[in-house]
């Protein structure tokens, strides 16, 4: 038996000195931030009982939640959230008290992520929460101590982007669609997947409302965003003007509070929709490569206890700060002559192969020198001359980790390797190259849909083929292979392959035919979450370059670039 008593679980990790030293010292920067500002601290259990999580809103999906049963066959779970207790809390043991409350909290939380993507699934949480409050000055209160203790725990440039989940909301309630579909667009929304929100909404008999919500993403930035969407939603509905000047009143209210140039307007920010109510903000810094800051009004949510309290408040990441922290020590420590040099300004994640020199050439076209490129040898960190812009060589499947974790900003990848992978990041240009489609192909001269029983599928994608067969109501044994998955029906292994296909010639040679075409696939650029707020000019004149030359220009994905 192996045993694993050396190790820690995936997502876990000891902390050693450094690490407990800079996370003490932004938990007690932050304690002092928010005692001062009246807030006082309380804990809740570790363990809560599954039905504190499982209300008739979801807020928690059941698979992202450890679980484990009392000694009384209850089941429990391992604490995914702290807002939600702490309104069981203040619900059952605070009840009567003098409003508003506030509150404060430090403790973990425990929240199960996707399988080796090295991140956390024990976060330590620091936050608060004013319950009691729904008068304007509250929502300004939490938005201003969010602003300052994102100041004082990071020296790197940092955004805070504010939203009206109301307006998400709002739309979908006049979206007349089955709810797995509404489920789909939250969640293309919630992970930043507009591309794949563009292929629900396609087609959609409801032109204006899913005119709307392909809107929003784009719908990002100063006050342009807001005089944009007051024309797009003009004379469309009585309710969504009042939502956009509520975000006004607050945008106007900034420079009296020194937070003129650090707040933007994300009006495609969604967080968790069926928990927060109105305002929603999230932040960055320039040290993680996600948002550290998320919190928001959710007025809501204490009916689930049996009271009706209005509340806001937010969380920081207090292990992303201390990961900040730890590194703006180390370059402060490094002796003069051995310090790293800053790194470039906007990086790029490039795939290897035939999509590399197709846009390569693309940004000759566009202007830029690509000599290294060219030449590069075996060079992986290539700078170009005369910008700021290095690139980064990698496999495909690695292009979305590296944007995904923020060591690169920007990447270009397949739509296969997209569709497969997943992942948060902004998918916002189509770049028309490495066109090619997914298709289903059989033996030549086979009815593939004939005959009982499920068919065998032998495919590169899994994910992607049981997206696709479930979504046709056929149930079928996926097998993966990653070289040549045409041998898989010459072997019999497989009744069927799903696979990337452009002329089909390799089909045809070894007896395959396509049976079905499941969707184009080209060249996608992406962009990591932090980078798109604290770097939008550079990435949008990078997206305008590439546009002007691109052969897929009616193919621009409905992004967060204005006009790229």
């Amino acid at each position: 038996m192996i045993r694993n008593d050396r190790i820690t679980p995936e997502g876990t990790a000891d902390m050693l000195f450094s690490e407990c030293e800079a996370q003490n010292a932004v938990i007690g920067r932050l304690r002092s931030i928010f005692e001062e500002k009246g807030y006082r601290e309380v804990r809740t259990p570790g363990l809560e009982f599954f039905d504190v999580f499982s209300s008739n809103a979801a807020y928690y999906r059941p698979e992202s939640m450890y679980k484990l049963t009392d000694n009384r066959g209850r089941l429990m779970t391992v604490r995914p959230d702290s807002t939600i207790p702490i309104a069981r809390m203040t619900a059952t043991k605070l009840k009567g008290c003098e409003l508003p409350i506030r509150i404060y909290y430090a403790q973990q939380v425990f929240r199960m992520q996707p399988e080796l993507q090295g991140k956390r699934a024990e976060i330590m949480q620091m936050g608060i929460e004013l319950i009691g409050d729904s008068a304007f000055d509250s929502d300004v209160e939490i938005l201003t101590a969010a602003a300052e203790a994102l100041e004082a725990c990071s020296s790197s440039p940092f955004r805070i982007e504010i939203g009206h989940v109301g307006i998400f909301n709002r739309l979908m309630s006049l979206l007349d669609a089955e709810a797995e579909e509404k489920e789909r667009i939250y969640g293309h929304i919630a992970a930043k997947n507009y591309a794949a929100l563009n292929d629900v909404l396609y087609g959609s008999p409801q032109t204006e409302i899913a005119d709307m919500l392909r809107a929003l993403p784009r719908l990002f930035g100063g006050v342009e965003a807001l005089k944009e969407a007051h024309s797009l939603f003009r004379g469309r509905d009585a309710e969504l003007p009042g939502m956009l000047e509520y975000l006004e009143r607050i945008y106007k209210i900034l420079p009296e509070l020194d937070l003129d140039g650090k707040i933007m307007i994300d009006l495609g920010l969604v967080n968790q929709a069926e928990y927060y109510s109105s305002l929603v903000f999230k932040g960055y810094m320039a040290s993680s490569g996600d948002a550290v800051l998320s919190g928001g009004r959710y007025d809501g949510l204490f009916k689930d206890f049996g009271e009706d309290l209005p509340a806001t408040g937010f969380a920081f990441n207090v292990d992303a700060l201390a990961d900040g922290r730890i590194k703006r020590l180390a370059a402060e420590d490094a002796p003069s002559a051995t310090k790293a040099t800053e790194p470039a300004r906007l990086r790029i994640a490039l795939t290897k192969g035939r999509l590399e020199g197709e846009v390569v050439s693309m940004l000759e076209a566009a202007g830029y020198d690509v000599g290294v490129l060219r030449s590069k040898g075996r060079r992986l960190l290539l700078p170009i001359p005369g910008t700021n812009i290095e690139i980064v060589l990698a496999k495909a499947a690695d292009v979305i980790t590296y944007v995904e974790h923020g060591v690169c900003d920007v990447g270009v990848v397949g739509k296969d390797t997209i569709a497969e992978q997943g992942g948060v990041y902004y998918e916002i240009l189509d770049l028309g190259v490495g066109q090619c489609r997914f298709a289903l192909a059989a033996r030549a001269g086979t009815d593939f849909y004939e005959g009982l029983g499920a068919k065998r599928i032998a495919t590169k994608y899994p994910n992607v083929a049981a997206s696709w067969f479930e979504s046709k109501g056929m149930d079928v044994q996926i097998i993966r292979i990653e070289g040549s998955v045409e041998l898989a029906p010459l072997l019999e292994l497989a009744d069927g392959i799903v696979d990337i296909v452009e002329t089909g010639s390799t089909l045809r040679e070894n007896g395959l035919d396509v049976i079905e075409y499941i969707r184009p696939v080209s060249a996608r650029m992406i962009v990591n979450v932090a980078s798109m707020k604290l770097k939008k000019k550079e990435i949008d004149a990078l997206a305008s370059g590439l546009v002007s030359v691109s052969p897929g220009q009616k193919n621009v994905i409905p992004g967060l670039s204005r006009n790229p």
